[in-house]
């Protein structure tokens, strides 16, 4: 909603410790190392019943399917271990996941090659935007264990995006479905003055220079 990024006006950068040359390069601009996993959303976390639970794929396919919780971990299991970068100005090195590959997942989907851009939904009345072509990025999971263990409902459990490459609210939690596109449309932080891409390392956190980051805002996270 609007009112969230009129709170990231006016911020000041948070103080940097100095790091080694090798992290440092890994530290996006404007960001804060942390070793804690700050958790930020909107609604509340939901409940599953996992005998219901279903992934949903649709839109520019030859037909649409439905996978059980199940049947993508019958798909091939992958483990990554990637930076992730939060908008709100924390970051967070190592992190290891596993679930099965976009570019895995897409070998059993019928996407047409009028897709170019994807949609992903997630509970409750989230969605957020990705180019297909970077979903195929190596790193690009639908997860459903971090640090080897399943992920927990605050962060997203029984599944969510991990795409690395971008701001945090890319990997969105709670994921539902995804949807294939002809054309672009912005989700819901996009659609309310985030960034339509969200590169970290070009800090594209918002979609004018009118907005910035508050001070402290990082620090609304719950740590967990």
């Amino acid at each position: 909603m609007q009112n969230k990024a009129d709170r990231l006006k006016g911020a000041k950068v948070p103080q940097t410790p100095i790091l080694e040359q090798d992290l440092q390069r890994r530290l996006p601009p404007g960001q804060t190392l942390t070793e804690s996993f700050p958790i930020l959303h909107e609604g509340s976390v939901p409940e599953y019943d996992m005998n219901f639970w279903n992934l949903r794929i649709f839109g520019e396919v030859e037909e649409e399917q439905v996978f059980t919780f199940e049947d993508l971990q019958k798909l091939p299991v992958t483990r990554t271990v990637s930076d992730i970068h939060c908008v709100t100005r924390w970051s967070k090195f190592d992190t290891a996941w596993e679930g099965v590959k976009f570019s895995d997942l897409m070998n059993v989907l019928k996407v047409k090659s009028e897709a170019k851009y994807v949609m992903i939904h997630a509970d409750p009345d989230y969605e957020t935007n990705v180019a297909l072509k970077d979903l195929m990025d190596e790193d690009v999971l639908l997860a459903w264990n971090y640090d080897d263990q399943p992920i927990t409902a605050k962060h997203g459990g029984p599944l969510r995006m991990v795409v690395p490459k971008f701001y945090f609210w890319k990997s969105a939690k709670w994921v539902r479905g995804i949807e294939f596109m002809k054309e672009d449309r912005r989700g819901f932080w996009e659609d309310h003055g985030f960034h339509n891409v969200a590169d970290p390392f070009q800090e594209q956190r918002f979609s004018s220079d009118e907005y910035e980051m508050p001070e402290d805002e990082w620090k609304y996270c719950e740590a967990d």
